[in-house]
């Protein structure tokens, strides 16, 4: 979002996470706190100009966790000194780019953020609602009552789900849905890819699924049964795996395959390869409200999607994919995208997903800035 603002032609500055003490004193191999710890030491200006109009900020102090701390009321009250070592760090880069009136994008940081409106002074604060990580233990002890408070004070919040914007009118009236952005010329079949050497050797038809396994978020039972349904079909998964899916007997079927993580770059050509792409999403409070970014990477590819049915799904995906319950259901689906495949199906999906690319995303998010500011 923010290297698309700037190509339309608005400064922005980009601030990357602080990083805490845990962090700054046993760092993990994650190259974005390596690369800011390398700021930090080398003293490297922590303002940099990556692109025209874009800025990125590496913060310099480091911040304490009080999460272990059980009142909500003194968390809050002790987070505001993390708030106020942030917006330290923030206000030189500000005055330095001439930053007099901004408007502050709080993207889902419930406590970091909770009081830089305050401190800040931003003309507008908005809030970004694009998960639901209060269901995460971290963000649940004090998130359930953090969180409605930081929507009820910010000027507007901007949603990715329909489900998060019926839930974020409770709170602020001036709350918008824009949908998810992908990488839009990133997925394209414009041109065709080679199969990549370890999905060659896979028979076809190929039942693919790309992105984190995680009992968490998929149905591990499900796919077992899909797969011994089936023997005749081939289970492509790709992402790591989490301990439940490492442990699984699925590694033990002859006709489900674990190729691994893949870098980004190199997804869209196994998608390409793939014959059905499937979203076997358990419904939980992590999942029954969210927007699957990976279904726009399929559609994007042309790709026949069969997906489990939530609101999301129905209210924004039923005319493109095909929407399931249960393990009947699933085979049902999938037997009947491999069966009603079409050049046009694949054109329809093509062009439909084109209003989720970043640019049509953008756009709609300034329009939306725009009536917050003509208030």
């Amino acid at each position: 979002m923010a290297k698309e603002l700037a190509r339309q032609h608005h400064k922005v500055l980009y601030v990357n996470s602080p990083l805490d003490r845990k962090e700054y004193f046993f760092p993990s191999s994650d190259s974005g706190i390596t690369d800011h710890l390398q700021v930090i030491k080398t003293q490297a200006d922590p303002l940099q100009k990556l692109a025209p109009n874009l800025w990125v900020l590496y913060p310099l102090r480091r911040l304490d966790s009080f999460n272990w701390i059980r009142s909500t009321n003194l968390f809050s009250w002790l987070i505001k000194l993390n708030n106020r070592r942030l917006a330290n760090d923030i206000k030189p880069a500000l005055k330095e780019l001439g930053f007099e009136e901004f408007i502050l994008v709080n993207d889902k940081d419930i406590f970091r953020s909770f009081y830089l409106k305050e401190f800040l002074q931003p003309l507008k604060y908005i809030y970004l609602d694009r998960d639901y990580t209060i269901g995460m233990p971290y963000w649940r002890r004090h998130g359930q009552v953090l969180e409605p408070r930081l929507m009820t004070k910010a000027d507007a919040i901007f949603c990715n789900s329909l489900d998060f914007t019926t839930n974020a009118r409770r709170y602020n009236a001036n709350s918008f849905y824009i949908g998810n952005g992908f990488a839009a010329k990133q997925f394209t079949s414009d041109s065709a890819t080679a199969v990549p050497a370890d999905l060659a050797t896979i028979a076809g038809p190929r039942i693919g699924y790309v992105g984190a396994l995680i009992t968490l978020r998929l149905d591990l039972d499900l796919l077992r049964e899909l797969a011994q349904e089936r023997p005749g079909w081939s289970f492509v998964l790709i992402g790591w795996e989490d301990e439940d899916f490492a442990q699984s007997d699925l590694h033990k079927m002859p006709n489900v395959f674990f190729l691994g993580r893949k870098h980004t770059q190199e997804v869209h050509a196994y998608i390409q390869h793939f014959d059905v792409c499937i979203n076997p999403q358990v419904l939980n409070d992590i999942t029954r409200s969210n927007f699957p970014l990976k279904i726009l990477e399929y559609l994007a590819l042309g790709k026949p999607v069969v997906a489990t049915t939530t609101n999301t799904m129905t209210e924004e995906f039923s005319n493109y994919t095909y929407l399931a319950t249960n393990k009947e259901e699933y085979l049902q689906k999938i037997e009947q995208a491999l069966q009603e495949e079409s050049l046009q199906k694949k054109a329809d999906r093509i062009q439909f997903v084109q209003k989720f690319s970043w640019e049509n995303v953008v756009k709609l998010f300034v329009k939306h800035v725009d009536e917050v500011l003509a208030k």
